[in-house]
């Protein structure tokens, strides 16, 4: 990965793990979420119709604007969930994790992308340092209280990290058809509108998120979207398993913020599953 994609997703993972932080504090991560990409929707609306004006929507890009619509209401869905259900230094690593393993695969099969041998070990080193803050003491504990089974939070993040993986792909292929711009724009639309009505038949509930968060609901909005732009030009510059291996640079700041600021174990063990995931990160940065 060259120099520019790098920058790309070492911001985009900066702000990621920040505006995932601010969600998991809400009162409720789905109203949260749901406020804050509504409010990015129409921080981002000026520039998408400079871009609308310049070149429309090319009806090629048309199949992958409303896929990932579809996929992207899902995630705010299940991340939300998750959040409500589990840890935040173990939710954030199972979904992002599940989609650099997944990626890298799926790239291979509906995109022809392979990865050089640097390449490869780097998304493995990512997946295998997942693993390591996945199966801390903390989590072991977690899981043997409850015999094994696997809590709310991980089985809404396992769908995450589907989702992650599916829409990953979707839209490697559609910045190749329309402007990352306009492109995240209608992303957001999108979803806002398909999650309206399970959020507005809450509309209490809402009035009570923006009532309390209303100052970090106006800073995660402009992180999220934001954020993800900056993946979809790394997209339009690099393979698609390099880019979602890279952005995993977020999970180490996610441990830090998990162990830290929510008190969720200790800060050791995290940041040994952490040292190899940037140990794999660094792979990605350097492969071709």
């Amino acid at each position: 990965m060259t120099g520019a994609p790098l920058a790309l997703v070492i911001g985009a993972a900066v702000l990621h793990s920040a505006w995932n932080a601010l969600a998991k504090r809400g009162r409720d991560p789905l109203l949260f979420l749901w406020s804050s990409v509504s409010l990015a929707t129409v921080l981002i609306l000026p520039f998408a119709q400079a871009e609308f004006r310049a070149g429309g929507i090319p009806a090629a890009a048309l199949p992958f604007v409303l896929t990932t619509v579809a996929l992207h209401a899902f995630y705010f869905y299940a991340l939300g969930s998750a959040y409500r259900g589990g840890e935040f230094s173990i939710v954030y690593p199972i979904a992002r994790g599940l989609g650099v393993a997944l990626v890298p695969v799926l790239a291979l099969l509906f995109l022809d992308e392979r990865l050089s041998l640097l390449g490869g070990l780097g998304v493995s080193l990512v997946v295998l340092g997942i693993v390591c803050l996945q199966f801390s003491p903390t989590a072991w504990r977690a899981a043997a209280a409850r015999r094994g089974t696997l809590g709310p939070g991980t089985r809404w993040a396992l769908f995450t990290g589907l989702t992650i993986a599916a829409y990953s792909l979707v839209d490697k292929a559609g910045v190749a058809r329309l402007h990352p711009v306009p492109y995240i724009f209608l992303l957001g639309l999108g979803s806002v509108l398909l999650l309206s009505p399970a959020v507005l038949a809450r509309r209490e509930a809402l009035r009570l998120e923006w009532t309390a968060n209303r100052w970090t609901i106006l800073a995660a909005s402009t992180m999220n979207l934001t954020a993800y732009l900056l993946v979809l030009f790394a997209f339009r510059l690099s393979k698609a398993g390099y880019v979602v291996a890279g952005r995993e640079l977020s999970i180490v700041f996610s441990a830090t913020i998990g162990s830290l600021w929510f008190g969720e174990g200790r800060l050791a063990p995290r940041l040994a599953g952490a040292a190899v995931i940037l140990a794999g990160v660094a792979c990605v940065a350097f492969a071709r």
